[in-house]
């Protein structure tokens, strides 16, 4: 994804809200539309830069249809899109992001931007802010006692950790590399 015009494929089986978050995104973007899971099997393909996936709906689920898209290996970010309250199932599940209904033009702006961030960032970072924002939608819904009795979460907490001592580490090495650079070649600074 660059800054040029992404191709983003906005699914839901409410035509309405299918029609409205094309409207908002076309004026930016290229936009393929589908009102239900099957269809949007036809639409995703290598060209689709970001997905917009309803979760619930009648032929084929939004999560049917993430496996779907994962297993065909098509390299799109993917942003849920519900109306579902989320449950610990999500930690599994391989999105970019969720946005619980109803979702406005800033919402979707802002997930386009995010999408397109992320994009540019390896797969580490990938998976760090898969992570945080399941781990974020969770905490909005899911009570503390709820949160702590839950497997699904605490692994996704440890995980969370590790990805942040490897960032941290990562930039500790920069750090010193960069200082022993200018230590090599005095006057640098």
């Amino acid at each position: 994804m660059t800054e040029e015009q992404l191709t983003i494929l906005v699914v839901d089986d409410e035509t309405d809200i299918a029609d409205l978050y094309t409207t908002w995104l076309e004026m930016d973007h290229e936009v393929r539309t589908a009102y239900g899971g099957e269809e949007a099997l036809e639409h995703a393909d290598e060209d689709v830069d970001i997905v917009f996936l309803d979760r619930q709906m009648p032929d084929y689920s939004g999560d049917e249809v993430l496996s779907k898209v994962r297993e065909r290996g098509l390299d799109c970010r993917v942003v849920m899109v519900t109306a579902v309250d989320p449950d610990f199932d999500i930690v599994s599940m391989e999105f970019d992001d969720y946005l619980t209904k109803p979702v406005m033009h800033d919402d979707l702006a802002e997930a386009v931007d995010s999408m397109r961030e992320r994009n540019d960032y390896d797969e580490t970072l990938q998976e760090y802010f898969a992570l945080t924002s399941k781990k974020a939608t969770l905490e909005a819904e899911k009570t503390p006692s709820e949160l702590e009795n839950s497997e699904e979460y605490q692994e996704m907490v440890d995980r969370v950790s590790e990805l942040e001592e490897q960032a941290d580490t990562a930039v500790a090495d920069f750090d010193d590399d960069y200082d022993s650079l200018f230590q090599e070649f005095p006057g640098g600074e």
